[in-house]
């Protein structure tokens, strides 16, 4: 009888210890009063040709390209844009930068979201500026947010034949993900004006752009690859590898008009200045 007391004593012992020994969960923040943005570094891409974006060295302040991740936090949920060029997988722990071809990352972006207290679990919706594999790579990982995207991009993303510049393993899993496909038409995430996509065609067959109205820093639009450089705004010079030249021309006028009426400030994506002059994760845009 004793012995049987001690062997249950011994198990409500174990019981109560086990979360104890359990490795602590992170803490998910509680929702902002209103949105918010994390910048995220996802790399750089150094050694293009200008010439391939009709530019001479000369024209430039600077050739590399930054890469850029950000996380949109809204009181009603959270909104990945963009995910990167090289993914996590390729890290080998010890960390040290990853090198592919023109590209190099320091940081694997999933550490810099659990250090804001995010998984990818805790993101509702995806959403890429377009295609490319510098904006793809981690794309994977989102697949059980709910993926928003226009129909010619994803009828190009899963087509027979991939485009250039398009790496399909970084994304597959979206082929099975829940989606909100569009048709040109504005998306407004969350309903209420503050996150709302806006079809940019032409760079790609379903490229995007990102509008933002934050409380305190006012209204943003993140331009994908709208342009690459500062200085290839306003002129017409877009990169030998678009899809489309002319609707390209059509969704820069478009959007130049909607920044002159809205008042939003264009962050142009790989900017490598501009990037390095943002606040980066954890502090955030609101």
């Amino acid at each position: 009888m004793i012995q049987r007391r001690a062997v249950r004593m011994q198990a409500l012992a174990a019981c109560l210890l086990a979360p104890a020994l359990l490795p602590a969960q992170p803490h998910k923040p509680a929702p902002p009063k209103s949105p918010r943005l994390y910048v995220f570094d996802c790399g750089s891409i150094k050694g293009l040709d200008p010439a391939t974006f009709h530019f001479k060295k000369e024209e430039l302040a600077t050739t590399d390209f930054a890469v850029t991740c950000y996380l949109i936090v809204h009181p009603k949920g959270t909104l990945m844009w963009d995910v990167g060029v090289i993914p996590d997988s390729a890290f080998k722990g010890d960390g040290a930068p990853v090198t592919q071809g023109v590209s190099t990352v320091t940081k694997p972006l999933k550490p810099q979201l659990a250090a804001i207290g995010y998984t990818p679990a805790d993101i509702n919706y995806l959403a890429l500026s377009h295609y490319h594999s510098d904006h793809t790579a981690n794309a994977n990982d989102f697949a059980g947010a709910t993926w928003i995207v226009e129909q010619a991009e994803r009828d190009a993303m899963f087509a027979e034949a991939p485009a250039r510049i398009m790496q399909v393993a970084t994304f597959s899993a979206l082929k099975n993900s829940k989606t909100v496909v569009l048709h040109g038409e504005d998306y407004d995430v969350f309903g209420d004006g503050t996150v709302v996509l806006k079809a940019a065609p032409g760079h790609t067959p379903g490229h995007q752009v990102l509008y933002l109205k934050l409380a305190k820093t006012g209204p943003l639009l993140l331009a994908g690859d709208l342009y690459h450089y500062a200085e290839e705004r306003f002129t017409d010079n877009v990169p030998t590898f678009e899809f489309n030249r002319e609707q390209s021309l059509a969704s820069r006028a478009k959007m130049e008009t909607f920044l002159k009426t809205s008042g939003a400030q264009l962050w142009i994506e790989h900017d490598y200045l501009l990037h390095a002059k943002l606040k980066k994760a954890p502090e955030y845009y609101e």
